[in-house]
């Protein structure tokens, strides 16, 4: 008979979710916890028949108060708004929606024949401090909501006959980790995994590249063995790399003996030839196939995508394979419209699509570690991230979410720094020092290959601080010059924009509204104390190459912080996109400074009733090297474009058409139409894709627009959508990027926003067709057609 492998299966489906506390007091006796993993009853004063194992197993026979739900999930995005500023770490940072706690419960079966594997649950995230129970049994707290954990659950599953088994979750987010919206819930994805009793270890592989040429590449991995067994195990580990078709480039195998109830390490180093290097452009990658074979079986079979690279970091720049790098990046939370934290997947691929069409190159993970997923697509996309640790912590507990994060993301080629902390309280003093360094002696034993580096926004040269990292991040470092006289006094320091701009801007508003909670779009007019232009951001990351480049805050809005404002406002204004992943004017002016591909844009809108006469700012962004203006025709003039700068006019407004044209030399390279619209005549739908995956998680993003009867999008425009849908698929959720909306992201209805809002279309697991039919008083409908298919 065959061994079974491992197996790893998504746990996503199948949960129901209680918002409430219960009452669960701790079992004294192992199995007898009481409440919703009661026990049964006593059969012949011998044995307990522990939970659900009767007809209360049946779901359907659950309180009306829980509901079906698909994981991820986050329910405070479900809420209604309450202008509380006690919500949240800080007044308004949590976006003024009410958390608290809530129960997930899963129904379960495990057949007969996976007594005496190894069976494991795996939490990629839960948002709050979660407590879980299985069977009556409790099986522990974990307090971050950013780091993943496992249980494993052997002893105490129910096998083939023995019963259902059944899990529960608590999730409690009374106390926050952040100051931004954190939401709640089980997030992220969970797993249940079944493994042999001699297995790879968990996040059990380390793979480096010490020496890298073009001739060859040497490829160092680390395994770590777990056996579980009550006998030692002699084993053969073979290690086996295959390129991105699977063929096989180099291939080692090595005869271990791992004792019982213990673990073995070993290393083993293989060659590569010719490799192929992970980049921007092609971020090739390989993988280690790690397999465990006893008298010639197959027992454990472990899979590590990894590449082949180099970085350096030094005073003045960074080297990725050799190559002089700037670091184009943008800080990031990881909520978005219409699901909170709870993305899916394609969510999450799409974040990272946009932000590298805008020629970003580099994510930084505020302030926490992201994702697995998020990882996965930076490799295969090419995008480079910093790594950031929670908090500045060197508790026992502290210690342990560290090298969480460190283990389970140390193979990711993307990963080229790791962050300690952000803008600690503790900076530059003594304590701070000390326990920074624990830190940073953790992270270096459990990875060496990486820089660390300190978010710093304040207490750079106190305390020795700055000396305890590898690479001193310097937050709005442009305040009084700070990181120029600090480069100049400090040789030996290497020095990074760790974060940067902070410019408040709204998608579509030209005008401060304090009523409304508004900011103008023109960048760099209106923003805090502390902040700065994205334009000039940028100019510093040119001029001053010690900086490496930079890291804006931030990519997108995200909810809480609304900086500056508060109620009405509900979330932040710092994104380059909207919470809903919409351009605002300051994305083109990073398209024409990071990207080649011509271009041009032009801001306002042209719609401004009963402003004829009045003068209008407009701006212009484009990488060519001169730009004309007309306006119905007339030239208002050709200018030399500003080197990462850009053009200013001020126009009388008349109705009609406003062209920009940019040139290179006399070659005319790109050009910008902006028109007075005529009045909302019909909604129009766009997907991001033509057909999604029927795996009941797939998401199509459909962009709908409210244009005028010759097409074209009007920019004032905030009619109501409703929405309603056919076929195999759900509606998500659903946004529109106002930062002061209190309308609910879960319904089928949104009010457009400056012209657009957005509508999520979660796929239901059938293959098909979803029909998205989009409907609006006074307007003409629309509707769209997505096909679901079993995908590849």
């Amino acid at each position: 008979m065959s061994v079974l492998t491992r197996v790893k299966e998504s746990f996503d489906s199948g949960w129901f979710f209680h918002k409430g506390d219960i009452a669960i007091p701790y079992a004294v006796k192992a199995g007898m916890t009481k409440g919703l993993t009661d026990c049964g009853k006593k059969e012949d004063g011998e044995w307990l028949d522990i939970a659900y194992v009767d007809k209360e197993a049946d779901q359907s026979t659950l309180p009306k108060d829980w509901k079906s739900v698909q994981i991820p999930h986050d329910w405070v995005v479900e809420q209604n708004y309450v202008n509380d500023p006690s919500i949240g770490s800080r007044p308004g940072s949590h976006g003024y929606l009410p958390t608290g706690v809530g129960f997930y419960r899963k129904l379960f079966h495990i057949p007969q024949e996976d007594l005496g594997r190894k069976i494991s649950i795996h939490f990629d995230g839960i948002m709050g401090v979660s407590t879980v129970w299985m069977n009556g049994h409790l099986l522990g707290t974990h307090r971050s909501g950013y780091t993943g954990f496992h249980y494993d659950i052997t002893d105490i599953v129910r096998y083939g006959d023995e019963g259902a088994n059944v899990i529960l979750v608590k999730a409690d987010t009374t106390t926050y980790e952040g100051w931004w919206y954190e939401g709640s819930g089980i997030y992220r994805h969970v797993w249940l995994q079944k493994t042999d009793p001699l297995h790879v270890a968990q996040w059990g592989t380390y793979i480096t590249t010490p020496e890298v040429s073009d001739e060859s590449a040497s490829v160092v991995v680390r395994t770590t063995v777990q056996n579980d067994s009550e006998s030692d195990r002699t084993c053969e580990i073979v290690s086996t790399i295959v390129d991105s078709q699977g063929v096989v480039i180099a291939s080692l195998s090595q005869e271990v003996t791992v004792p019982w109830n213990s673990s073995t390490e070993l290393t083993q180093s293989l060659t590569v030839p010719t490799p192929q290097r992970w980049t921007l452009e092609n971020p090739y990658l390989y993988k280690m196939l790690t397999d465990i074979r006893q008298n010639g079986e197959l027992v454990d079979q472990y899979e590590t995508t990894f590449g082949i690279r180099t970085i350096l970091f030094t005073r003045e720049g960074f080297y990725l394979n050799g190559v002089r790098t700037l670091l184009k990046g943008t800080c990031n939370h990881q909520d978005f419209a219409g699901v909170g934290v709870a993305l899916p997947d394609r969510l999450i691929e799409y974040k990272i699509e946009l932000l590298k069409e805008m020629g970003c190159n580099a994510y930084r993970s505020a302030h926490h570690p992201p994702t697995p997923e998020l990882l996965d697509i930076c490799d295969r996309l090419g995008i480079l991230v910093m790594d950031e640790n929670r908090k500045l912590d060197s508790t026992p507990e502290g210690i342990a979410n560290l090298t969480s994060m460190l283990v389970r993301d140390r193979n990711h080629p993307s990963i080229i720094i790791w962050s300690m902390e952000n803008e600690e309280i503790l900076e530059g003093t003594i304590m701070g020092a000390r326990i920074v360094r624990s830190l940073v002696n953790v992270t270096r034993r459990i990875d060496p290959t990486r820089p660390t580096l300190a978010a710093m926004n304040h207490g750079w040269n106190g305390g020795g601080y700055s000396e305890q990292v590898d690479i001193v991040g310097y937050n709005y470092g442009q305040r009084r010059g700070q990181d120029v006289s600090d480069y100049e006094k400090y040789p030996n320091r290497i020095m990074l924009a760790s974060e940067s701009a902070s410019s408040t801007t709204t998608r579509g508003v030209y005008a401060s509204d304090k009523v409304r909670g508004y900011c103008p779009a023109y960048d760099g007019v209106q923003m805090p104390g502390w902040g700065y232009s994205v334009e000039n951001a940028w100019k510093d990351a040119v001029a001053y190459p010690f900086l490496q480049g930079i890291f804006l805050w931030t990519g997108f809005d995200y909810r809480g912080e609304p900086t500056p404002y508060a109620w009405p406002c509900i979330n932040s204004h710092f994104g380059i996109m909207d919470i809903c992943g919409f351009p605002k004017d300051v994305y083109y002016y990073l398209k024409s400074v990071w990207t080649e591909d011509p271009m041009i844009h032009v801001l306002p809108h042209w719609n401004w009733l009963g402003k004829q006469g009045e003068p209008i700012d407009v701006w212009v962004y484009s990488n060519g090297d001169s730009v004309e203006l007309t306006l119905n025709g007339n030239s208002l003039g050709r200018k030399p474009m500003n080197k990462n700068g850009h053009l200013e006019w001020q126009v009388p407004y008349e109705p009609g058409e406003l062209v920009a044209r940019a040139y290179i030399g006399e070659q005319e390279i790109a050009v910008k139409e902006v028109a007075t619209t005529y009045e909302a005549y019909q909604i129009h739908l766009k997907c991001d894709r033509s057909s999604i995956h029927a795996d009941g998680k797939d998401v199509a993003i459909v962009t709908v627009t409210i244009q005028d009867d010759k097409g074209r999008i009007v920019p004032i425009a905030d009619n109501e959508v409703v929405f309603s849908i056919e076929g195999a698929g759900t509606i998500l959720g659903v946004g529109n990027g106002n930062p002061s909306s209190h309308e609910p992201d879960k319904a089928k209805r949104r009010r457009a926003f400056n012209g657009y809002c957005l509508a999520l279309v979660q796929s239901n697991g059938e293959v098909g067709e979803v029909v998205l039919h989009a409907e609006s008083t006074g307007l003409c409908s629309a509707e769209l057609k997505i096909e679901t298919n079993v995908g590849d």
